[in-house]
């Protein structure tokens, strides 16, 4: 990630500073088995604490990774979970008002289990399967505040309603 200040001139015409974070693009995963969802629990250093949330990721050294290939890669990652089928449902920006960063959302099903490949940060990762109504239950009581997971949440509801 950078951060940077850039100079801008706003639309009255004053001039002024934008900070904005460059952190590249992502692929969040959501496998779907039935009626169950899988997460990956992590600590989250600049909350402090554990975080329940749907597989997510950036391709290695900021490289320039198809987002679909950076799905699979990351599911299998995390979870050690292989797709069937993989289909892109959506697209977030996580904060537009102070970072550039994208996320492609997809859809994983037809899931057959493996081992994580997990990166060294990772290694304390948890995983579990949830029921959409045990989902819906740990964000109403604030179990998962990911935002991105539950946007993409949305997105999969709105998908299930095409």
């Amino acid at each position: 990630m950078t951060v940077r200040e850039d100079a801008i001139r706003r639309a009255d015409g004053t001039d002024g500073v934008y900070g904005v974070v460059d952190k590249p693009t992502y692929a969040l995963v959501i496998p779907r088995d039935g009626d169950r969802l899988h997460l990956v629990e992590q600590f989250r250093y600049p909350i402090g604490m554990r975080r329940w949330e749907f597989p997510a990721g950036t391709a290695p050294d900021r490289a320039d990774q198809d987002p679909a290939e950076l799905a699979v890669r990351e599911l299998v990652e995390e979870t050690g979970l292989r797709a069937g089928r993989m289909e892109r449902i959506g697209l977030l920006d996580v904060a537009p008002g102070m970072s550039s960063q994208r996320g492609h959302v997809y859809l994983a099903t037809e899931l057959t289990e493996g081992e994580p490949q997990r990166e060294h940060s990772e290694q304390d990762m948890r995983q579990g399967w949830f029921t959409t109504a045990e989902f819906e239950r740990m964000i109403a009581e604030g179990e998962i505040t990911d935002a991105q997971s539950i946007a993409a949440y949305q997105l999969l509801l709105l998908h299930d309603r095409r």
